[in-house]
């Protein structure tokens, strides 16, 4: 053999203006990895499963692709009815949330700031509870022997108990009071930004009250009022506890079909399918959404729209929406010139602030006194639930300690709680610092991404990853509820924290880098500890997101274990009784404190 020299061994060089033309790329992304593992977390529990049994509905029993499934959804007319009254109910539903929540907003927008912290937790309160409890309220409320029922006929409006259960009316009532609170939410922040000084300069030109709310307010207001109507709207496609619990056969919902479908009648191509017409009604308003408004003003941003995207959609609305709000302020302008005329000047301008007031305390009532009845329904000494109770007694408080079924499905609902919200606080704030402190192309796309789980509703998610679990042997278990709970939250911790960073002062850090502290020293003894209230706030989001889940929890839990939703949910389906109020009460109490422990972590972060 020949003799090989040291110059043999030498290893190829390495072509030099490779390696330098690809650092500047690999330095571009590196403030990007911390988005790799929230999307990697994504894309197996979130978007495989659910491309995967929206996949169902494109095959037939053998295997072969069809369009026979969908042929089948739009010819049989108790799915297209079924589809009408989704639409339905989820758009009136729409209409009522914003328009009475707008008067909440508005007041709380004008308020002084101490005065608006403390009203916003009255608002936020029937938000933080459950949608359980909530419901259970409405249904002592609205039935025959309820207190509405009994006001009405103690003032004589009717003669015999009012139908208000087990329709139309008691599920618009109960879907409206479980979406006012998110409408009011989302279009406080838009209306705190507005310029009073627009106001008071068309006030200085001449311009009535009524002219200025209609024609420069209102329009303002605009991307605030898009935003809640998206919301409500996407998030009321997916409802099925409401109506299953305060609608009647006539109130039948897209999402109970689509249970009943796989429950009763495993039928999962079907399931498949109807999963499919909700999700595109959802993707339908979430694009016309971004489109018009722009998705980037979802997370605190401005409207961020190409002049393609701008030209035909945004110039038609536009003008249709001038149309009606001149239209609206010259009607206004009208009928307030009759009060004027009516009306001393001092109390004309009382009246509109006095109008103000009341359109606020009405619609907070509505929000507090249904949660509120459920509390002397718990104390009841007999064995049916009355709002009136007419004594009192701890029985049935001490029949929920007393029962293991409540308290180790309370147990569980504790763990998962905890354990998802840890999850989505790690996956989430990660995300939240790329998002909100680097620029790169394709920022709201990402967004979209990380959103997501917000758009599709929870029957899918639930059916998606039941069908993933079932191949996994996760059904059943804690961890598979963990891992789903955290999917849901992650979006909500996401948001919350890129707000918090949004008013961060980055030169903190700056001043750290140049004292000669380490990227990790500066986050773990600067930035971690000055944003530590929002991260609470954060994680608290988490926790009641997983802790009042109910949908996902139906299929994932199997016979296996209860949490607390479900186990509300089997007796009420069964029975309505007083430990319900019991179990309910407590709920209320617990989420009570939360709220104000958010609000105190909230104020934290202010001061600092």
């Amino acid at each position: 053999m020949t003799a090989m020299s040291a110059r043999d061994y030498e290893p190829a060089p390495v072509a030099e203006p490779a390696i330098s033309a690809l650092q500047p790329r690999l330095r571009r992304a590196r403030p990007l990895l911390p988005l790799l593992p929230l999307f990697a977390f994504l894309a197996l529990f979130f978007f495989f499963p659910v491309g995967q049994i929206l996949s169902l509905s494109l095959f037939d029993q053998g295997g072969a692709i069809t369009s026979a499934n969908f042929a089948k959804a739009f010819s049989d007319p108790l799915y297209f009815d079924v589809l009408l009254i989704t639409f339905k109910i989820a758009g009136w539903t729409t209409v009522i949330s914003v328009v009475g929540g707008f008067p909440v907003a508005y007041y709380l927008a004008n308020a002084a700031p101490r005065s608006r912290n403390a009203l916003v937790i009255w608002v936020l309160l029937p938000f933080w509870t459950s949608f359980l409890v909530r419901t259970f309220a409405w249904m002592i409320l609205l039935g025959r022997n309820g207190a509405v029922n009994q006001l009405l006929l103690a003032l004589g409006i009717v003669d015999a108990p009012a139908s208000l259960i087990f329709n139309l009316t008691g599920t618009l009532i109960g879907m409206s009071h479980a979406m006012l609170p998110l409408a009011v939410m989302t279009m406080l922040p838009v209306m705190q930004t507005i310029d009073g000084n627009l106001s008071r300069a068309a006030e200085t030109l001449g311009a009535g009250r009524a002219q200025i709310f209609w024609r420069i307010y209102i329009p303002q207001c605009m991307p605030g009022i898009s935003a809640a109507a998206m919301m409500v709207f996407i998030s009321s496609l997916g409802f099925f506890i409401t109506p299953a619990l305060l609608g009647g056969a006539r109130e039948t919902m897209l999402t109970q079909v689509i249970i009943t479908q796989i429950q009763e009648l495993l039928n999962w191509p079907a399931a498949s399918t109807l999963s499919v017409l909700l999700l595109a009604a959802s993707i339908l308003v979430f694009v016309a959404y971004d489109r018009v408004v722009g998705l980037s003003s979802l997370a605190g941003g401005s409207a961020d729209r190409s002049a393609r995207t701008v030209s035909a959609w945004s110039r038609t609305l536009d003008v249709i929406g001038r149309a009606i709000v001149n239209g609206l302020g010259s009607l206004c302008a009208g009928i307030g010139a009759v009060f004027a005329w009516l009306l001393p000047a001092r109390a004309f301008r009382g009246f509109g602030r006095g109008s103000s007031l009341a359109l606020f305390l009405i619609v907070v009532a509505f929000l507090l006194i249904p949660t509120l009845f459920v509390i002397p329904a718990s104390f009841t000494p007999g064995n049916a639930v009355q709002a009136n109770p007419g004594g009192f007694s701890l029985r049935w408080y001490e029949a929920v300690f007393a029962s293991s079924d409540w308290t180790s499905a309370a147990w569980n609902s504790l763990v998962v709680g905890l354990a998802s919200g840890a999850v989505a606080l790690v996956l989430g704030t990660m995300a939240a610092f790329a998002m909100a402190w680097n620029r790169f192309p394709g920022k709201t796309a990402a967004l979209a991404v990380i959103l997501s789980p917000l758009i599709v509703p929870r029957i899918v998610i639930a059916v998606a990853l039941f069908f993933l679990y079932s191949k996994l042997e996760l059904v059943g278990t804690v961890s598979g509820l963990v891992i789903a709970h955290a999917v849901l939250a992650v979006p909500y911790v996401v948001i919350t924290v890129m707000a918090v960073l949004a008013t961060y002062d980055r030169r903190l850090d700056q001043a750290a880098a140049v004292m000669g502290a380490s990227r990790w020293q500066t986050l773990r003894r600067i930035t971690l500890p000055i944003i530590k209230p929002g991260l609470l706030s954060a994680f608290l989001f988490a926790f009641v997101t997983s802790f009042d889940e109910l949908t996902v929890a139906l299929f994932l839990t199997g016979g296996s274990f209860n949490t607390l939703p479900r186990q509300m949910w089997s007796d009420l389906l069964l029975q309505i009784n007083p430990t319900l109020a019991a179990v309910a009460t407590l709920l209320l109490v617990l989420m009570t404190g939360l709220l104000f422990l958010n609000e105190r972590f909230r104020r934290s972060a202010g001061r600092h």
